[in-house]
């Protein structure tokens, strides 16, 4: 399950390497691709792949995204991370409440009305093209407390939309020499094991949806957590 890595991997881009923000953005791209393209042949290969149930969705998100993209190359994403902040126990709060809806059975979007998903789904891209940071814990908890899908089945969801629009992103951001590919390389090998193992992993065990939900919930808290630790700190 991808959540919130883009937040460990932006950080150490700019924080620890040094690369600028906007080029810290694209490169951080190479993994994600990595991640997903490995994610999303071993959900096709176990049978777990099917996309055209919540074709609606996919479509506006990657529209969504497309603009995000081209936002994110005209100017700089540090007062976005400034929402990011808030965004992170707002969903901690999201996640704590009803348990159960994180593990029903629907592997579709059920109770959305057509005409909210573009209200829903276009802003939900722009924030993933835009910064990724955060994009995996967002769109789970829309799918899930929106959608009623299994956290499972949104996991994979999630995971093959935003492959399709970080493919785009990282063919922009690499036009406009905004990627590092030697780093980028590097963490894209990580990130391609990574997603290789866990999607083989989540495919077959029953209780997948479980540990991904306990997951969700270790990876928000610890966000939120270090966040009011830099507060005091800062």
């Amino acid at each position: 399950m991808a959540g919130n890595g883009s937040a460990i991997t932006l950080s150490i881009l700019t924080e620890l390497i040094g690369l600028p923000g906007n080029l810290a953005n694209g490169t951080n791209r190479v993994g994600i691709l990595a991640q997903g393209s490995a994610s999303c042949f071993r959900f096709y290969k176990n049978g777990k792949l099917d996309l055209a149930p919540n074709k609606s969705a996919i479509i506006w998100i990657f529209i969504g995204a497309v603009l995000g993209i081209t936002t994110a190359t005209q100017v700089s994403n540090e007062e976005f991370k400034e929402v990011f902040k808030y965004l992170m126990f707002v969903l901690l709060f999201i996640l704590l409440i009803k348990p159960k809806r994180w593990l029903s059975n629907e592997h579709e979007l059920k109770n959305l009305n057509k005409g909210w998903a573009p209200l829903i789904f276009l802003p939900l891209g722009f924030y993933g093209g835009f910064i990724q940071m955060g994009m995996g814990v967002v769109m789970l908890v829309v799918l899930v407390v929106i959608g009623k899908m299994n956290l499972m089945y949104a996991n994979i969801l999630k995971v093959a939309v935003v492959t399709l629009y970080t493919a785009l992103a990282l063919v922009i951001f690499a036009s406009l020499g905004m990627v590092d590919w030697k780093v980028g390389c590097i963490i894209a090998i990580g990130q391609f094991t990574g997603g290789w193992i866990a999607a083989e992993f989540g495919s077959k065990w029953k209780m997948a949806s479980v540990f991904s939900y306990w997951l969700l919930i270790s990876v928000v808290s610890l966000v939120c957590i270090r966040l009011i630790v830099q507060s005091f700190s800062g």
